[in-house]
């Protein structure tokens, strides 16, 4: 029973919310575990860690080691995708006990002979567990503990470390204590490394003025991939609402040739589970993701739970609306803002559990139909938590490589609750990030608080909802510096593409919104240009592919540097292996000098070692041996990304 045992363990991490929602992990991750443990009296205490994917039948242990102050230290490697569960076991050791205590005697000078015979039956059972070296060992200490005569070679087995490590390696367990189980969920490795690449469809054509299709994105895939780019992202591409159809700009009254919000889902030619007739037939957008991943991209497809005045399922399901007393449905609203041309879902529903299943079997059609794996949902912070933790535990349970982004820009416990409902991914603060201070302190609180073990973010510098005040006018070398910070501190990053590389930036004044927004209108670009931007992307890019210690985004550390417009941080892998230091200028205009603190101690150097640091933008390498070296940067290139090689 429990209550004997004499063992306490508590301050267990990770563990969220008590055990409530899953510790995130990716195939091949760590879970480093720690906990405080101890027990009444003097007596040897031992812990360790038990784990176990959900598919197996038994339990692996790794034993855990004592930091400081009765804290302790183990860690599992997860190996597949899915469940997996962990527990804490803490016992008083009746073998290290007693090896303890004889080993105190024997260097008293004290006559043991009592001990030796208790330490007899202690390894009786033992010698059953033991390897072939260990039995001799096992078989010579009980042959001299029970003889007189053989009493200084037994005295010598106590002193010799081999007796300790049999004991340490099959323990005598006493009334062992357990703590509950706390769950783990593991994702493939896309959930904590992916690069997105967003624009419309629609916007394909290489013609101006003319509606672009799936097969004209075909041309665009290649592009994207030599960029870099793994996630090919779209906005809804299913039939657009006519009723109330938004105009360019925004405007409430569409001109005939208006092509309306993407996000404005459903018309009279489908809703939810169709294709918009002009970007193509389902069989085209089939033949684009297979493309797509022949050239390592996936689609991501928006799920967007709205719908237009004129979707099918206002006709079919109008106890999914909120009605007002005068007959019309309530559209969508956050004031001052309106959407006339979106009707919000109205959860509270006396038909929610119909509403859920289509909802959820939304998702398993394109998973089915198209081989659609990721998801970047609109608004989830609208919706019910609770809805997306059970919608998202659905369609995982027969598609566990399914990944979810939540597109919330709102408060921080709104964005964590959904992430402990099972996002995989979240969109951010870091757009509205600037400063050294506010950067820091940011990704701090994301790599640095029990936020790491679930919240996984995704860095994007803009969005076509989000057209930042820094970007606004600026310069290439501002843009560098966007996507540079993005792409380095996050592992997770993406852009809103075209407008992003060609610097458009031109605002609706005094606000974060485009004009002209692709969101109302199609906008053509040439998919042929190249610029310095580009290529600099590229190189961010392959740096990141070819590089362990930027696909991952805790393991980091920021480092001294005496200027606040400047920047510098050291990434590292989980096994150490590589490692890369940034150093960034935060000042798009000026050039900026500066000395670093290189982060010799996590380095691991030794006294006088050298590194070499070598610039995988630009190429160049520099040998360094002093704590302090000095950084250069200029607005034609404001940052260094250098991998670190020991000397």
């Amino acid at each position: 029973m429990q209550e004997k045992s004499r063992i306490v363990i508590e301050n267990i991490k990770p563990v969220i919310n008590g055990g409530d929602y899953p510790v995130k992990r990716v195939v091949d991750e760590i879970v480093e575990v720690n906990a405080d443990i101890f027990g009444d009296g003097h007596d040897i205490i031992q812990a360790s860690v038990f784990y176990k994917h959900k598919k197996e039948k038994n339990w692996k242990e790794a034993r855990m080691h004592p930091t400081a102050n009765d804290s302790w230290n183990g860690f599992f490697s997860v190996e597949k995708q899915g469940d997996y569960q962990y527990y804490l076991q803490g016992w008083e050791d009746h073998g290290l006990n007693w090896h303890h205590g004889i080993i105190k005697k024997i260097e008293d000078g004290q006559h043991v002979k009592s001990e030796l015979l208790e330490g007899a039956e202690l390894l009786k059972p033992i010698l059953k567990k033991c390897n072939k070296t260990e039995a001799e060992i096992v078989k010579k200490a009980l042959n001299s503990f029970k003889d007189e005569e053989k009493y200084e070679e037994a005295v010598n087995i106590c002193l010799d470390p081999d007796l300790k490590n049999i004991f340490l390696n099959h323990p005598i367990k006493a009334v062992p204590f357990e703590s509950q189980k706390i769950p783990v969920y593991v994702d493939r490795k896309k959930a904590r490394f992916s690069t997105w690449y967003e624009f419309f469809p629609r916007s394909s054509s290489s013609e101006e003025n003319k509606h672009g299709n799936f097969k004209a994105c075909e041309q665009i895939l290649p592009r994207i991939a030599e960029m870099g780019f793994d996630v090919l992202y779209f906005p809804p591409v299913h039939p657009i609402g006519e009723v109330n159809r938004k105009g360019k700009n925004n405007a409430t009254d569409a001109a005939p040739d208006d092509v309306g919000s993407p996000w404005g889902i459903g018309s009279e030619k489908g809703g939810h589970r169709d294709i918009h007739p002009q970007l193509g037939s389902l069989d085209d957008f089939k033949e684009l993701v297979r493309k797509a991943n022949d050239l390592g991209i996936e689609v991501a497809m928006d799920f967007a739970l709205q719908a237009a005045p004129d979707h099918p399922y206002v006709k079919e399901h109008p106890k999914w609306f909120k009605w007002r007393p005068d007959g019309s449905i309530q559209y969508a609203e956050n004031p001052p803002k309106k959407y006339q041309d979106i009707l919000p879902i109205y959860f509270e529903s006396e038909e929610w559990k119909k509403m859920w299943n289509e909802f959820r079997d939304l998702v398993i059609y394109w998973i089915e139909e198209a081989g659609i794996n990721i998801f970047r949902v609109d608004n989830p912070h609208t919706k019910p938590f609770y809805f997306w933790g059970w919608l998202i535990a659905e369609v995982k349970k027969k598609y566990p490589d399914t990944l979810f982004l939540s597109e919330a820009f709102t408060r921080p416990k709104i964005m964590e609750q959904l992430a402990k409902q099972g996002f995989t991914q979240s969109y951010t603060y870091f757009t509205w990030r600037t400063n050294k201070h506010e950067l820091t302190e940011y990704v701090n609180e994301l790599t640095k608080t029990d936020r790491k073990e679930y919240f996984r973010p995704n860095f994007w510098p803009n969005t076509p909802d989000i057209n930042p005040f820094h970007l606004q006018g600026a310069n290439e070398s501002m843009h560098m510096i966007r996507y540079f910070l993005a792409a380095t501190l996050s592992s997770n990053t993406g852009i809103y593409g075209p407008v992003f590389e060609f610097m458009v930036s031109e605002a609706v004044p005094g606000k974060e919104e485009y004009h002209d927004s692709e969101k109302y209108q199609i906008r053509h670009w040439d998919w042929k240009a190249e610029n310095k931007l580009m290529r600099v992307i590229t190189r961010i890019n392959e740096a990141r592919k070819t590089n362990p210690s930027l696909q991952q985004t805790n393991n980091i550390q920021f480092c001294e540097i005496h200027d606040e417009g400047m920047m510098a941080y050291y990434k590292f892998d989980q096994n150490r292996e590589n490692h890369t230091l940034m150093v960034v200028s935060l000042d798009p205009h000026n050039s900026k000098q500066a000395s670093v603190k290189v982060p010799r101690h996590e380095l691991q150097l030794d006294f006088g070692q050298s590194i070499t640091v070598e610039d995988l933008i630009t190429g160049n390498s520099y040998n360094w041996d002093q704590e302090w070296c000095f950084i250069e940067l200029h607005p034609e290139m404001p940052f260094h990304l250098f991998r670190i090689h020991k000397n």
